[in-house]
């Protein structure tokens, strides 16, 4: 987060943007001290903000069972991340793919360069209100021993359409098509051979396509998909698929763009928007300057992209292009580069990579903005 903010103050000196930036404390470490995973009146503020941005939350529990988590089970960060998410209708969880130049993927855990940067390019979107992590289900504790725990998915039919749209507009608005054909496409990834609740999204998923007869609709079977994801990434254009399978494929698919600190997730309604990377913490890394700042500051750009696509602000989507023009010529460079990606020997600190990103965007909004 401190880099991605370096990096929104240096494009918006530049291009005469102004922000009153509130911070808010929360997660498993904010639990810990204060037993509630948030501030009093913390949903209110992000209700009220243009823009939120969002770090890791989780913390290892002191019992050394998983997570810290709260009385009512829940994981102490639940309130900033999924209550924020049904609070606001941030229905639609869009995740990027993408391969850039410089960048290996990370298939067998070692850097290698398959796929030529422009293969690996499209966007999932993940149902992101309901499915699995509905709350709706719960345990049955006879004697106070965990004997039953029940998980029920939930889809509906208002959820699906609204996520369904968003995948079909999003694709008509990027209008690149597939690496592979320039095809526009929309895949639906479901397990209709088995679920009701899939079967029912599918159904949806047609129908709506029939309003946009100039994009192909595809379905595959989510199982089948991992498969086709990995072998085959350049085919995919545009995914939509349910939450917890978004949840699960979308962390697969980070392997071709490099890893979980190239991953970017936005969190969109109709109203409000919060950006974050997809990457959870990572406590044993913690106070070292070491991790790669690149997803949160790619989470940046969307967010300037989608606050300057609602209120039609040419400054705020010059601000997103020159993070993202920034962040390629950085990687491409390959000099300033965090160990994910080099390895350790070769490995820059997270604020070097912050600082050499914020450089180079300020430099190019500042051309972009001489040019108009």
């Amino acid at each position: 987060m401190r880099e991605g903010l370096r990096v929104l103050d240096a494009v918006s000196s530049v291009l005469g943007l102004s922000w009153n930036t509130e911070d808010i404390p929360c997660g498993g470490q904010y639990y810990l001290e204060h037993g509630r995973d948030w501030p009093e009146g913390a949903g209110d503020r992000c209700a009220a903000a243009d823009l939120i941005l969002l770090g890791a939350v989780g913390w290892p529990s002191p019992t050394g069972s998983g997570p810290v988590t709260m009385k009512d089970g829940k994981m102490a960060g639940f309130s900033p991340v999924i209550g924020n998410r049904m609070r606001l209708n941030l229905f639609a969880n869009v995740r990027p793919v993408k391969l850039y130049e410089g960048v290996s993927h990370r298939i067998h855990g070692a850097h290698k360069q398959v796929w030529e940067p422009g293969r690996v390019d499209m966007v999932m979107i993940r149902e992101n209100t309901e499915g699995l992590y509905a709350p709706t289900g719960g345990k049955l504790s006879p004697g106070g021993v965990d004997e039953v725990a029940i998980d029920t998915r939930v889809i509906t039919r208002r959820g699906s359409e609204q996520v369904i749209r968003h995948a079909f507009e999003l694709c008509k608005r990027r209008n690149k098509g597939a690496p592979k054909d320039g095809k526009l496409r929309v895949t639906a990834i479901v397990k209709d051979n088995v679920l009701y609740g899939c079967r029912l999204f599918r159904d949806i998923f047609f129908k709506i396509g029939e309003e946009y007869p100039e994009i192909e609709k595809d379905t595959a079977i989510v199982d089948a998909f991992t498969q086709w994801l990995i072998g085959q990434p350049e085919y995919y254009d545009v995914c939509v698929t349910t939450n917890m399978f978004g949840d699960i494929v979308t962390d697969l698919a980070s392997t071709l763009q490099g890893g979980m600190g190239m991953a970017v997730g936005a969190n969109v309604g109709h109203e409000h928007g919060m950006f974050e990377p997809i990457h959870g913490s990572a406590p044993r890394h913690a106070g070292k300057d070491k991790v790669n700042p690149i997803a949160m500051i790619l989470s940046v750009k969307e967010g300037l992209e989608w606050l300057g696509g609602r209120k039609n602000d040419p400054a705020l989507t010059t601000a997103a292009a020159a993070i993202e023009e920034a962040v390629q010529q950085v990687l491409k460079a390959g000099d300033t580069l965090t160990y994910d990606l080099v390895g350790l020997e070769k490995a820059a600190p997270c604020s070097a990579v912050g600082k050499a990103i914020a450089e180079v965007a300020a430099g190019v909004a500042r051309a972009r903005l001489s040019a108009s």
